[in-house]
C-alpha cells in the first residue's frame, strides 16, 4: 500500500469489480471520467468481472491498476492506473478515476495522482509521465495541474461530448519538474 494525506493505493481485488460495476453506470461518473464514451459505460456486471480477470494479472512492468481508497474512513472512492511502460523510452501514461461524487473537489484525486507519479518515477526510474482529458473536465485540468503536470498540446475538436466537439488535452511531467514538486 501506499499512503498520503487523504488517500492510499492498494492492489486491485476482485471485490472491487462491484465499485467500478457501480461507477460505470452511474452517468455522470461517465460524463467526466470519458466524456461520455459509450466504451467507459453503461457497462454489465459480467463485462466488468470480465474485464477484472485481465487488470488482475496485469504485469506490472507494463501496467497495473490501484484502487483508491480514502484514509478517512477506508472507503473505496476511485482506481488509478499506469499503461503502456515503455523502459527503453522511460515513458508511461496514467489515468485516474475518483467514482465517489461526495469525494469530488476535495483533494483526494490530487493526493491519488501525486501518490501514483511518486510510485513511477520513483519505482521504475522514468523520465516522462503522461495523461490527457477532454478540453471541458475542467476539474480535471486543474487536478492535473496542481499535481505538476504542464499542458503539452491538444488534438483539436477530437471528442463528442453531449453533442459538442471538445479537445482533447494532453500533459505531461518530466523527471527533472517532478524532482521539483517534491521539494
Amino acid at each position: 500500500m501506499i499512503e498520503g494525506k487523504l488517500v492510499r493505493l492498494r492492489a486491485l481485488r476482485a471485490e472491487d469489480a462491484v465499485h467500478h460495476v457501480r461507477w460505470r453506470n452511474d452517468p455522470e461518473v461517465v460524463h467526466w471520467a470519458a466524456g461520455g464514451n459509450p466504451c467507459f459505460g453503461p457497462v454489465t456486471a459480467e463485462a466488468v468481472r470480465s474485464g477484472f480477470e485481465t487488470m488482475l494479472r496485469l504485469n506490472p512492468n507494463e501496467s497495473a491498476v490501484f484502487t483508491v481508497e480514502d484514509l478517512a474512513d477506508d472507503t473505496v472512492i476511485g482506481m488509478v492506473d499506469y499503461r503502456d511502460l515503455d523502459p527503453l523510452a522511460g515513458s508511461a501514461t496514467v489515468g485516474i478515476t475518483i467514482g465517489e461524487r461526495d469525494r469530488w473537489g476535495r483533494g483526494h484525486g490530487s493526493d491519488a495522482l501525486r501518490l501514483l507519479v511518486d510510485h513511477l518515477f520513483g519505482a521504475f526510474r522514468l523520465h516522462r509521465i503522461e495523461l490527457d482529458t477532454w478540453s471541458g473536465n475542467e476539474r480535471a485540468v486543474r487536478t492535473f495541474i496542481k499535481a505538476g503536470f504542464r499542458e503539452e498540446g491538444r488534438r483539436r475538436s477530437a471528442v463528442m461530448v453531449a453533442g459538442k466537439r471538445h479537445d482533447t488535452v494532453l500533459f505531461g511531467m518530466l523527471r527533472e519538474e517532478w524532482s521539483d514538486t517534491t521539494r
